[in-house]
């Protein structure tokens, strides 16, 4: 079977919701691999980057190398835009997969927001989504305790089977987990294992495949 052609960079634009494809447009497309660094956190740049494809994790990270992950951004998202009052880059985003994206600047961008009012609307009700978002991630690590963080983590992304069960489609590594709950890796293979013998869980083919309802408290 013949290799799919690489998509041109017209058809990847063309796949964005309608606002955003003019914006798109004022930008420069680049290309990135997996784990490749598009934002540093504490940078002072100011430029905004519209995923066309692939996928890509903003998170911020401590002295120690501990991350915790903030959200994952595939086509038609962007991200940069927290940057755009002109302080430091409150997270850094990485390419989990490769990516291509549109990079737009700060000035670009700040001209399209005065001259759309529509999407300087979109953007906005996009902060607040985000704020409200940081706020629930807040609430769990201040409130919840590491298996309830995880139980609501895999019964968010659990999808309902034909059989009853239910599984979580991505595939995550147990550190990839780690950081989106905010606790060790050990600390999320152990408790996944436990749920394992408990006959909770089942991680065969590399998906975990939740059998029955996870208990309230572990």
């Amino acid at each position: 079977m013949l290799p799919t052609p690489a998509a041109s960079p017209a058809d990847l634009v063309a796949e964005l919701p309608p606002p955003l494809q003019t914006l798109a447009a004022l930008g420069v497309q680049r290309r990135y691999r997996t784990h490749a660094m598009l934002i540093e956190e504490g940078d002072q740049s100011g430029s905004v980057y519209i995923v066309l494809s692939g996928r890509v994790r903003a998170f911020v990270s401590d002295a120690r190398g501990r991350e915790v992950t903030l959200g994952l951004h595939g086509l038609g998202e962007y991200v940069g835009e927290m940057s755009l009052d002109g302080g430091p880059r409150s997270a850094s985003v990485q390419a989990v997969e490769p990516t291509v994206c549109v990079v737009v600047t700060r000035e670009t961008m700040l001209r399209h927001i005065a001259a759309d009012p529509e999407f300087a609307l979109a953007l906005i009700v996009r902060l607040i989504k985000r704020a409200r978002l940081a706020t629930e991630s807040a609430r769990s690590m201040a409130l919840l305790d590491v298996y309830s963080r995880l139980r609501k983590f895999l019964e968010e992304r659990a999808q309902a089977q034909a059989d009853g069960t239910r599984r979580v489609a991505q595939r995550l590594t147990h550190q990839a987990i780690a950081s989106e709950i905010g606790c060790s890796r050990e600390m999320v293979s152990r408790l996944i294992k436990d749920l394992e013998g408990g006959g909770y869980v089942d991680t065969a083919g590399r998906q975990l495949l939740l059998l029955r309802d996870l208990p309230a408290r572990w």
